[in-house]
């Protein structure tokens, strides 16, 4: 007791030695208008590691530490030195400037079994603890160094500790709180309430400006709350319509002792550039266009696989669309145009059978200007090979004002480019609103593309805000403390109680606030399962209706294969029912890869090349091709049986996919197919590659036509990307993500589907080195130039066409979207299998039999991906009175080919298809 209050006093004293700890009145309020970040006291380099890539000591929880690859000689002991100023040293050879030093014992108690495993990664080491009577806290805060000390008292070796694991059971009460950010209706006639979790700040303070320019008007202490670590403060007079930020005193690992001036991580609205957060309540009427309350999501969704989702970027949808008025192209309002091109042409979509439409990233984002972003000038009348193009879109890149924007800065916050002024925090709350309420208006329902395995950067950069509050907790480190990168950026650690705290609250707050009906994830295998179900349980419990979730389930990185935690992944979101992208009947369906370059993608056709005459090595390739995407039309799905090329009877997760079982879905809600997105070349684009040079436009257009007709025919969801039925091309872009508005163009008119605009930037969006020049450029040059590839409006519209009847189909009867696996399993029957099969002909037959709502008594469709005409006998269909499904054989049936030449003999179960085409047959109900 007498070495605690020793400790205590030393503390204290060094506390109010600092500079920066006076009296908050002698504290200048010009700090809240200074720079981002201010060095208050430098770290002494003396205590930098000697080898930064060497393993840390990290907390696996509050009290027991492991230090990788430490084996200690004898008479050494490890001891953890801590500094509130951040004074500590190394000085010949002993460590000076602390204020507490705690020794740590050798122990080897089991660790608990969760614990054990989330730490497996970091491999063996030392095993530490703290002596049970040791308060740990503030170990945690202020510097803190963790050294390795010999009999005499000599430091051997040094590192600073990887604290998240502590601090999550430390604070694990600050899980429960609900009002982090802002919040107005509970303060009243009191102001504003502000809270902030930063358990490792030493001090925080709240800075409040009246307007987005203006001159800070108040600086004012926070209250630490000892339990939680969060720090609150009531700002009396403050309104909605204010802005703040907030300075926080922290330790920065590396730096020193820092005052950070932040953003809100829960902000909800912000001024130009998120310079400021935006004080709001989102119920608040002056953030509500008109009708918003009575504006419902169009309740077209019984079960996720009713869902057709639609994947669009909004500044694609009217960026160049003549009939949007200029001010409102690119921008959220855009979709309260009903009567603009866009807005036709998702009306139509929606008529047919479109649920969803999935907007790219539409919250705060890093890498566009929202202040005089610029739109590259692009020369006219180039040729259709240039690289000139691409010059002048990549000279422009850093400060255009297009982005897919895959790059996190506020989570809670819509995107200011997108607003007709985004320097006023409630204009991006009340034109985001309208564009819900334009796609309500339309029948459709709005989804969102989320991104929470990553931000935009970590440390102190200024696009920093999470790191900058309590560095080294939400970003998820290596076992030498570098932020891992396998996303593409700085990965954050959602298995962290905060993080993933910050994921949930996010998500219900669009949910909630902005009425988006379902999310797609972006990385999601990149999160724990544990979270992503904590999250479906908690919007069905506190929204009260079913918010379908879907996401990338990859398996890759520092996470792959469960080493952290078990992910959200394809393989372990079995029983969730929530969706992963299917990478099955995509590559089967494509050929080869996602990621693939021209020339792998050009020798690696997929099940809609047919093989050439005599190739036996294709006529296998396309076999198993078809096994897959029978597969995919059974919803991926782990139990159902088919039978291979081979003859052999097998389950879905018998039939291999690389060294993966093909089949990884318990319900066919956890599959979603889709044929392109926004990633890698269009499906225009891969088709290029694929099909024979001399294939017409018009058999591209169909080639076209049997994929989606593929993806539309699919159990599971359907999913499918913007302008895939006006056959669009990014100009064999494979990676379009900063290429401007210039190789994202859509033209709803149908007139030009974008195709020869130019050679490509390169995969990453560059130009290639100084010469320029991009690996692909020599593949790609005759391709572009050659006018037979591109397609005219004739065939634009004529794909468009065939696409809204093959949604009509999939909308005319449940069979086609299933939700039960034992449905699929009793009702879908795949004939022409086997080793004596036709090769690039799928066939399928579902029972309709006892379903009511059925619409039909049974419905066969027939997928002919060949250059010939297919005609099979089916005899256990003979007998039955079928029929051209009614949308393909009307009158006004976009596919004439298919009314004309599909038929049948019911008696016999004779079905004849034409090629590059996809029939539908079905016996109707009397």
């Amino acid at each position: 007791m007498t070495w605690i209050a020793t400790s205590l006093v030393t503390s204290l004293l060094a506390a109010l030695a600092m500079p920066g700890l006076a009296a908050a009145q002698q504290r200048p309020l010009a700090d809240c208008d200074g720079p981002p970040a201010t060095v208050l006291a430098a770290a002494s380099a003396s205590v930098a590691p000697a080898d930064p890539a060497a393993p840390q000591p990290v907390w696996l929880d509050a009290r027991r530490l492991r230090w990788p690859g430490l084996q200690l000689a004898a008479g050494e002991v490890v001891r953890v030195h801590r500094s509130a100023a951040g004074a500590l040293a190394i000085v010949d050879g002993r460590v000076t400037g602390a204020d507490r030093v705690q020794t740590l014992q050798a122990t080897d108690a089991p660790l608990p079994a969760e614990v054990a495993a989330q730490a497996a990664y970091l491999g063996p080491g030392a095993e530490l603890t703290l002596d049970a009577s040791v308060d740990p806290t503030t170990l945690w805060t202020g510097q803190a160094l963790v050294t390795v000390e010999g009999a005499d008292g000599r430091v051997t070796r040094w590192s600073p500790a990887q604290t998240a694991r502590a601090l999550d059971q430390r604070y694990a009460a600050a899980q429960r709180e609900t009002a982090l950010g802002v919040s107005l209706g509970a303060h009243g006639a009191q102001g504003a309430g502000f809270k902030l979790w930063a358990p490792t700040a030493d001090r925080v303070e709240l800075c409040v400006h009246d307007g987005p320019d203006s001159a800070a008007r108040s600086r004012q202490p926070m209250v630490r709350d000892d339990a939680t670590g969060i720090w609150s403060a009531t700002a009396a007079g403050v309104r909605g319509g204010a802005y703040y930020r907030y300075l926080v005193e922290v330790f920065v690992p590396g730096v020193g002792r820092v005052r950070n001036l932040v953003t809100d991580p829960y902000s909800v609205s912000l001024s130009a550039d998120s310079a400021r957060s935006y004080v709001a309540d989102l119920d608040e009427p002056r953030l509500k266009p008109a009708g918003w309350d009575a504006s419902a999501i169009p309740a077209r969704v019984k079960t996720p696989t009713d869902m057709v989702v639609y994947e669009l970027h909004v500044r694609d949808f009217s960026r160049d669309d003549a009939t949007v008025p200029a001010s409102q192209r690119g921008k959220y309002l855009a979709f309260t145009q009903s009567r603009s091109d866009g807005m036709r042409h998702l009306r139509a979509l929606g008529r047919a059978g479109l649920t969803d439409v999935h907007l790219l990233p539409i919250f705060d984002l890093a890498t566009v200007p929202e202040r005089g972003c610029t739109v590259p000038r692009v020369p006219q009348g180039l040729a259709p090979d240039s690289d000139a193009q691409r010059r002048a879109v990549m000279a422009e890149a850093a400060s255009d004002c297009f982005n897919w924007g895959y790059d996190p800065y506020h989570f809670n916050a819509p995107e200011g480019s997108f607003a007709s002024d985004a320097n006023d925090g409630a204009v991006r709350v009340r034109e985001l609103r309208a564009m819900v309420m334009g796609l309500h208006a339309a029948g459709l329902r709005v989804g969102m593309d989320v991104v929470y395995n990553h931000t935009t950067a970590s440390g102190q950069h200024p696009h920093s805000v999470l790191d900058r509050i309590v560095p080294g907790y939400y970003q998820r480190l290596d076992a030498a403390g570098r932020v891992e990168r396998s996303t593409c950026c700085d990965n954050t650690a959602t298995e962290h109680l905060m993080m993933g705290k910050l994921l949930e609250d996010s998500v219900v707050l669009w949910a909630r606030a902005y009425k988006i009906a379902s999310f797609r994830f972006d990385l999601m295998g990149h999160q724990p399962r544990a979270v992503m179900e904590r999250l479906q349980a908690r919007l069905r419990r506190e929204l009260g209706r079913e918010v379908p979730l879907i996401g990338e389930g990859w398996n890759f990185g520092e996470v792959a294969d469960g080493r952290r935690f078990v992910q959200a992944s394809q393989r372990s979101l079995n029983g969730t029912g929530i969706g992963t992208f299917s990478d099955r009947g995509r590559d089967a369906v494509r050929g080869g890869a996602a990621g693939d370059d021209a020339a792998t993608s050009m020798h690696r056709p997929g099940f809609v090349i047919p093989a050439p005459a005599g190739d036996a090595a294709r006529r296998a390739e396309l076999l198993r091709q078809g096994d897959l995407l029978k597969l995919a039309m059974a919803g991926t799905l782990r139990g159902v049986v088919l039978e291979t090329a081979e003859g052999r009877r097998v389950r879905g997760d018998e039939l291999p996919y690389g060294d993966q079982p093909a089949g990884y879905a318990s319900v066919p809600a956890e599959v979603v197919n889709y044929v392109e997105n926004h990633d890698n070349q269009t499906l225009f684009d891969a088709l290029v590659l694929k099909l024979p040079r001399e294939t017409s436009p018009e058999d591209r257009a169909r080639t076209q036509a049997v994929v989606l007709g593929i993806n539309a025919l699919s159990q599971g969801v359907a999913y499918f990307h913007a302008g895939g039925e006006l056959l669009r091309s990014k100009s064999m872009d494979r990676n379009s993500y900063d290429s401007g508005d210039w190789f994202n163009r859509l033209d709803w008119r149908g007139r030009d589907n974008g195709f020869g605009a130019g050679l490509p930037p390169g995969g990453e969006g560059g130009v290639g080195g100084e010469s320029g020049v991009v690996a692909d450029d020599a593949l790609l040059r005759p391709l572009l130039a050659d006018p037979a590839i591109k397609p005219g409006p004739a065939q634009i519209g004529w794909t468009s066409r065939v696409f809204l009847d093959l949604l009509r189909i999939r909308a005319s009867t449940p069979l086609l979207r299933l939700s039960d696996p034992r449905e699929i399993e009793r009702r879908l029957v795949f004939h022409n299998t086997g080793p004596g099969q036709q090769a690039g002909v799928i066939v399928g037959r579902l029972d309709g039999k006892g379903r009511a709502d059925a619409g039909f008594e049974r419905l066969l469709y027939v997928v002919n991906a060949g250059a010939e005409a297919a005609e099979m006998t089916l005899p256990a269909e003979a007998g039955f009175a079928w029929r051209l499904h009614p949308v393909q054989r009307a009158a006004g049936a976009a596919d004439a080919r298919v009314r004309r030449e599909a038929g049948v003999d019911g008696a016999k179960g004779v079905f004849r298809v034409p090629a590059r085409s996809v029939a539908v047959f079905v016996v109707e109900r009397r």
